[in-house]
């Protein structure tokens, strides 16, 4: 069969069927624009000049979710990376949960870390180029025997969050106030930490007993199962954590939807200044997008040290509308 020599010459546009700009379907329209608003404004009035396109109306709609969940007394969880305690934002999430706003949080271990840090001396996170060289990176005494506590007391039933929650209320530090497992013990919320064996600095240190760590953690993660088994209409925030958190998250809504937990009405949201595989799958898509199972994942890509303290504001202004 002989092949057909392609045209080398230029088309001829002249054919195209063409249709009038009013005719045409247009995604953006002049009233989905910002609005320009004084500085005085009030901060509901601020949101809602946002533009109603893209990140500006998922914000607002990750806002609406939060207020009607907790108007309908249902759960909204922050699942927490280490970055949110380390850029000074612990406040923001226990001012949130001492308001009713949060109802329970997990974390990671290297979050956990820093959380025990900042209540012990107010501060943390150590130069680990220049620990490496020295030989010291991780090497902190503290921090290391309060684990080993934890975890021992943690093993035996309350889980790692709480005993490490109520150790840190017990040396009735100064800094205390700036800790949000000190917080959830205080306000009785659960508070997990799902560890990752190998992954943080308080593994390196020989107080540390394995089955101790791996049973206190276990039991967190059965309780945070707990939790999204009463997700149906809640709210689950991915904040910071790109792999450990996510995958946590996906196992829990496995549980839950094994045991008929069908979690519908839930919307999940990652808050990230980058947006990872995990975080978009296992938090995003994945338990929300079922057939038949109405829900939403929300992503919104920016600095936490901003994204946070305006989210706070735009619900509580919410809030105070209801």
């Amino acid at each position: 069969m002989m092949r057909k020599e392609p045209n080398k010459g230029p088309i001829d546009l002249s054919r195209l069927r063409r249709i009038s700009l009013k005719q045409r379907k247009n995604l953006v329209k002049v009233e989905d624009f910002a609005m320009p608003v004084e500085p005085s404004a009030p901060f509901a009035q601020i949101i809602n000049s946002l533009p109603h396109i893209l990140a500006g109306e998922e914000f607002r709609s990750l806002v609406e979710a939060i207020v009607i969940s907790r108007k309908n007394e249902r759960q909204v969880v922050a699942a927490l990376g280490a970055h949110v305690v380390k850029c000074g934002l612990s406040p923001i999430i226990i001012d949130l949960m001492e308001r009713g706003v949060l109802t329970g949080v997990a974390m990671h271990g290297a979050t956990a870390i820093h959380d025990f840090e900042i209540a012990s001396l107010g501060g943390t996170s150590e130069d680990v180029a220049q620990g490496l060289k020295e030989g010291t990176y991780g090497m902190a005494e503290e921090t290391a025997r309060a684990f080993a506590s934890a975890v021992k007391e943690g093993s035996k039933g309350k889980g790692l969050g709480r005993a490490l929650g109520e150790l840190i209320l017990v040396t009735k530090s100064p800094y205390t106030k700036y800790s949000i497992l000190a917080a959830a013990s205080r306000l009785d919320l659960p508070a997990t930490v799902h560890i990752a064996l190998g992954t943080d600095t308080v593994h390196i240190h020989p107080e540390i007993s394995g089955a101790e760590m791996g049973e206190a953690s276990l039991i967190d993660f059965r309780k945070i199962c707990s939790v999204v088994c009463e997700l149906e209409g809640g709210v689950w925030l991915n904040i910071g954590s790109a792999v450990i958190l996510p995958e946590v998250f996906l196992k829990a809504v496995a549980v839950a939807r094994n045991l008929g937990h069908e979690l519908r009405k839930l919307t999940t949201a990652n808050l990230d200044f980058i947006q990872h595989y995990r975080a978009k799958m296992n938090v995003i898509e994945r338990p929300t997008q079922v057939p038949d199972v109405p829900g939403q994942g929300i992503a919104l890509t920016g600095h936490h040290e901003i994204m946070l303290p305006l989210l706070r504001l735009a619900i509580l202004a919410a809030m105070e509308k209801k």
